[in-house]
């Protein structure tokens, strides 16, 4: 579970056998093509709030706002902004 301004998030991972629908990357605005395996990104306090996005953008949006992709714990002691 990460943090966010929208509160906590749950970051669930989809796999290629679970996506049956195209979904819109809020990182990159790309398509996610059925069959392709990404993560769904969950408010915890406003579910319908939920996104669909590439492994790959969602790491770089975590390093973006200064959290460790890995632990999704800031970085270097910074608070994410």
């Amino acid at each position: 579970m990460e943090d966010s301004p929208l509160g906590p998030l749950v970051v669930k991972p989809i796999q290629p056998y679970q996506a049956r629908k195209v979904y819109s990357c809020p990182g990159c605005s790309g398509d996610i093509v059925s069959g392709t395996g990404h993560l769904v990104v969950i408010p915890e306090h406003a579910p319908d709030l939920r996104r669909h996005w590439h492994r790959g953008c969602w790491f770089k949006e975590m390093r973006r706002a200064g959290y460790s992709a890995d632990s999704g714990q800031p970085m270097n002691g910074r608070a994410a902004r």
